[in-house]
């Protein structure tokens, strides 16, 4: 009799085990270990410690599983082969999805942040004006990312030709760790890239800003459309609860700083100083918001940059649910 009430137990608790398997709901969120990813970062390093801001929002039925990525292209595509529902991404690799797609498969749900990129050069560089970046390379963090298109648009707006393999100015796509040892042993002239790598070329390669891009939105959040439209309850969760992390960042500088260092230092295996991140944060603005104006300016960039080609309809791109 005992063993048969074991048995009976055992069944119950394997039973119980794969109901609750089957009713777990595991959302793929991406982000990049970038200060402008702050809200990802930290949510990641949050979900690390077992107290995971999203987790604790969109309820115990709900598992965030993350990715990390070096730069937008490289998230779009994930998006595109099923394996990614939500991420933290650039404008321009967010546009080019969105319009290579024909407005079906990816929406942008809330913003994140704006600012805090910036081109820069050798504080001894003989650079003073755009007409003297004729001829040199810049690097930027990959092809059709965000600063690699607002560089190639920039540099299209000073009368440079700009193709993809060369032109008047060389833009050269380069992983943001590999740009500091080839910034500091000549390999590129100018990095046009964002923070922390901006403020670490300050301060580890005696760079000097030569343009910081304010208007320029650095962030958004991204959804699928297969996510959005299959899960609308939780994508709403979601947002509202990006937007609840947005405001504590705001309101928590100091702490919010403290959790980003520590799990930039686990993504990258790099130590980042608090005052290097405390200087960097200074750039960046994060916020909610979409401003109709810098779509506009995106889609603009993105067409100068010459990522940007036929069917550029904005009208699908912004879905809050």
């Amino acid at each position: 009799m005992k063993t048969k009430s074991l048995l009976l137990t055992s069944a119950v608790c394997i039973l119980t085990q794969v109901v609750s398997a089957e009713d777990k709901i595991v959302i793929r969120f991406g982000h990049f270990p970038n200060i402008t990813h702050a809200q990802g970062v930290i949510a990641h390093a949050l979900s690390r410690n077992g107290k995971g801001w999203f987790e604790e929002r969109l309820g115990p039925k709900v598992e965030i599983q993350w990715f990390t990525y070096n730069a937008g292209p490289s998230a779009m595509e994930a998006m595109f082969a099923g394996s990614l529902d939500l991420t933290y991404v650039g404008q321009g690799p967010a546009l080019n999805a969105h319009f290579k797609s024909n407005g079906e498969e990816i929406r942008v749900i809330t913003g994140a942040a704006n600012a805090g990129a910036a081109l820069v050069v050798k504080s001894d560089s003989p650079i003073k004006t755009a007409a003297d970046f004729r001829g040199k390379k810049i690097a930027t963090p990959q092809l059709g990312n965000t600063q690699d298109v607002s560089c190639r648009a920039w540099l299209k707006a000073q009368g440079f030709k700009i193709t993809q393999t060369g032109g008047d100015v060389i833009v050269l796509p380069t992983a943001n760790p590999d740009q500091l040892p080839l910034f500091q042993n000549g390999g590129v002239d100018a990095v046009w890239t964002v923070e922390p790598w901006v403020t670490r070329l300050e301060r580890e390669a005696k760079a000097r800003v030569f343009l910081e891009d304010k208007d320029v939105i650095t962030t958004w959040l991204v959804s699928t459309v297969k996510f959005l439209n299959g899960q609308r309850d939780l994508a709403k969760k979601v947002v509202a609860a990006n937007a609840e992390l947005t405001d504590w960042i705001q309101k928590n500088p100091d702490e919010a700083q403290k959790l980003l260092i520590d799990e930039l230092a686990t993504e990258t295996k790099t130590t980042f100083a608090l005052d290097a991140v405390a200087q960097a944060w200074k750039r960046i603005k994060f916020t909610t918001a979409v401003p109709n104006e810098l779509i506009a300016k995106a889609v603009q960039d993105g067409k100068d940059a010459g990522f940007l080609k036929g069917n550029t309809d904005t009208s699908k791109l912004i879905e809050t649910p």
